[in-house]
């Protein structure tokens, strides 16, 4: 494998929606350390070191979560191919597509190793032998699927469906069908069997044959992320495409443009302790339980409870005499939920959305590509905010018609542009912003800059902001 050219794909897409209160639309799961004390897109790459033939992974992802990829890649000091910009939600096919065209785009014809960013692998020495036959099976034309060995009937899956092996003991096998979502009785009937596994949406295969297999059986695919690359861009760390000509492309994963219909599709068996964390009962089934069979994270305090996922992030939560739940606190929302039916906590995420609420976008910590700000405390012609500025960040220089702003450095230092000045402000000192001053706050340091911004006026919307210069291209 040392010299074999492997491109990680990290698809870095999804909203994470049956994890909410925790995963909101601005901040999915791919970006929370809801298993460690790492996000779960750092552990996607992080469980790649080890392996032979690796060039840089290459990130997809959409547009309002770009800043949160490169952040989160350069506190692990994580080097990438690109981080590819979808202008608009098309599915996994076109995005594979996307990855494939750009990966060939200097001649080059590499092997694709496709990874959702979201999943959790616990046995990464075994995922790595998985790896290893899959670039086997890929380097002589196939398209490698992975499929997770089940260890239930489960019915939130859909299934792969293994052929015969041509010769005994063969590590890969060839795909005999790709099956949807089972009710429970056909499940436990694919487990009986041994012939059934879970589709991971994980895969590997050469650049080219994806494409070529794409052209054979979607052509339309093909064609419209060729004309969206046609007009690529590098912007700071993103490759931004054309809007107008990926917008015109079919809508579709993967397994239904390709691998139902290709006869070249080959499975490797998993059985590494794989999750999608789909929902807060897999954070349960695959976290560390105490003797009554809880998992218990941040301040809580527990009085005959049985079986149940309990989280807090700020504050104190008791729990009394309850069996099977999920309680989940956040600082500005709190999830009750029976273990059994928390796959329909997307129910709550479409009731916010259809009465426009914020909680279903944003955390009361809002991420920006310097940094970050949280609302401590908001009243009527006032609102004060926790900043967090990263080394090396700066905001854009600016101006605000209705509001001013008085900021103190908590810790860290900040450079301050205010007209025609620019000075330093150090910590337990402060400076004030008129209404309409011209303005910018930048962290020279080497650590964060953290300091509070009490903001008055007769109108404190985000919205008010005027752009003058911005190093981001916002």
């Amino acid at each position: 494998m040392s010299q074999l050219c492997i491109v990680p794909v990290v698809m870095s897409g999804g909203s994470g929606s049956r994890l909410w209160p925790a995963s909101r639309a601005h901040c999915p799961k791919q970006f929370l350390p809801l298993v460690n004390g790492t996000s779960m897109i750092q552990d996607t790459v992080q469980r790649l070191d080890g392996l032979d033939g690796l060039c840089p992974p290459l990130v997809i992802c959409n547009e309002s979560h770009r800043f949160l990829v490169a952040e989160q890649l350069r506190a692990i000091d994580q080097s990438h191919s690109g981080i590819l910009l979808e202008p608009v939600g098309r599915n996994t096919a076109p995005a594979v597509a996307l990855a494939a065209l750009h990966a060939m785009r200097d001649g080059e014809d590499p092997l694709l190793l496709v990874l959702a960013a979201d999943h959790v692998i616990q046995d990464q020495s075994t995922f790595h032998d998985a790896v290893r036959v899959a670039v086997e099976a890929a380097t002589q034309g196939a398209l490698v699927t992975f499929g997770i060995v089940p260890t239930h009937a489960e019915t939130g899956y859909g299934y792969i469906c293994a052929g015969e092996p041509e010769r005994v003991g063969e590590p890969s096998l060839p795909v005999s069908a790709f099956v949807e979502k089972p009710d429970r009785d056909t499940a436990q009937r694919y487990v009986d069997s041994g012939d059934y596994f879970w589709n991971s949406g994980m895969f590997l295969f050469r650049a080219s044959r994806y494409l070529g297999e794409l052209k054979r059986y979607q052509p339309e695919i093909l064609s419209a992320c060729e004309a969206a690359l046609s007009t690529e861009r590098p912007d700071l760390d993103f490759i931004r495409l054309d809007e107008f000509a990926f917008a015109r492309c079919p809508d579709d994963s993967i397994d239904y443009a390709v691998m139902e219909q290709t006869d070249q599709a080959r499975v490797v068996p998993l059985d590494a302790g794989w999750s999608d964390v789909g929902a807060w009962s897999a954070l349960w089934d695959i976290a560390d339980k105490d003797a009554s069979g809880n998992v218990v994270k941040g301040d809580v305090l527990l009085s005959e409870v049985k079986n149940s996922y309990i989280s807090s992030s700020e504050r104190l939560v008791g729990a009394v005499g309850v069996e099977d739940l999920v309680v989940v606190e956040t600082p500005d929302a709190v999830l009750v939920a029976s273990k059994g039916r928390v796959q329909d906590v997307k129910e709550i995420v479409n009731q916010l959305k259809m009465s426009a609420r914020p909680e279903a976008e944003d955390q009361v910590t809002v991420y920006r590509p310097w940094g970050s700000y949280r609302s401590i405390d908001t009243g009527e012609r006032f609102q004060v905010k926790h900043i967090r500025v990263n080394p090396g960040g700066q905001l854009s220089l600016q101006k605000h018609h209705h509001r001013a702003e008085h900021w103190v450095v908590v810790s860290g230092t900040a450079r301050v542009t205010k007209g025609e000045q620019t000075f330093l402000v150090s910590e337990n000192h402060s400076t004030y912003i008129s209404i309409g001053e011209i303005h910018r706050l930048e962290n020279p340091g080497k650590i964060p800059l953290d300091l509070i911004e009490v903001q008055t006026g007769s109108y404190l919307g985000e919205d008010d902001i005027e752009r003058l210069e911005d190093v981001y291209g916002r």
